[in-house]
């Protein structure tokens, strides 16, 4: 099992944000701020994670017929502790990010990396796999967040005081910037992923075009070979 094969694939290759465009409803809905992107995809990590963790150490006791029910019952199981666990540590961020977090038992992602690749593979690659896809996610999260937040408000971490107590929200924009209110609505959110997606694209056709241009290797001469 190729480990760096798999962080590759799930960063970038193979990005459920940018590549697969899965789990766009929360993508979305939760990318206007750092602090809320970035809390909902630490959430999204830690199912992930243990989700494809734990279906990989049961998956030969699970009958494939039921394999999908069960699925998702492990998979609710720990969204619930993880439910639980920000209601109790995180209260404000998760009266927040609401319905969102119980929401990740449906989030595609989650099921479809179960589905794909934690029940054919082995515990350890399997968990990492889940935590890669989380954190690709979460990084396209965080950098709609950024953008949207930027742009719409000209503040980078507003809300972190939900998380740090004290700490405040960079006013990197002057005080008096009226914001574009169109960024922290749902068009900006499509809009921002949208220029993600064609900045992904546009570096990978750069890297293929360098590729194509870079001169072939030249074969190594034999030496001592006698006529």
């Amino acid at each position: 099992m190729n480990y760096r094969d798999i962080v590759s694939n799930s960063l970038w290759k193979q990005n459920p944000g940018l590549v697969q465009l899965l789990g766009l409803c929360p993508l979305l809905a939760m990318s206007n701020s750092i602090v809320n992107a970035a809390g909902l995809g630490i959430a999204t990590i830690l199912v992930m994670a243990l989700s494809s963790g734990m279906i990989a150490l049961l998956r030969g006791f699970i009958p494939y017929e039921i394999r999908i029910p069960v699925f998702i019952l492990v998979i609710a199981a720990l969204v619930t502790g993880v439910d639980l666990a920000m209601n109790a540590w995180l209260h404000k961020l998760y009266n927040v990010l609401g319905i969102f977090i119980p929401l990740i038992v449906t989030n595609c992602i989650v099921l479809a990396r179960v589905e794909a690749f934690a029940a054919k593979n082995p515990p350890l690659a399997a968990t990492l796999d889940g935590a890669m896809m989380g954190l690709g996610l979460t990084l396209v999260l965080v950098a709609l967040g950024a953008v949207r937040e930027f742009v719409g408000g000209g503040t980078l971490f507003a809300g972190i005081e939900m998380v740090i107590p004290g700490a405040r929200a960079v006013q990197v924009l002057p005080a008096d910037y009226p914001g574009f209110l169109v960024a922290i609505l749902p068009p900006g959110a499509f809009f921002s992923l949208a220029f993600l997606i064609a900045l992904r694209n546009w570096i990978d056709a750069r890297a293929s075009e360098r590729a194509k241009n870079q001169p072939p290797a030249a074969a190594p001469a034999l030496e001592g070979v006698s006529s």
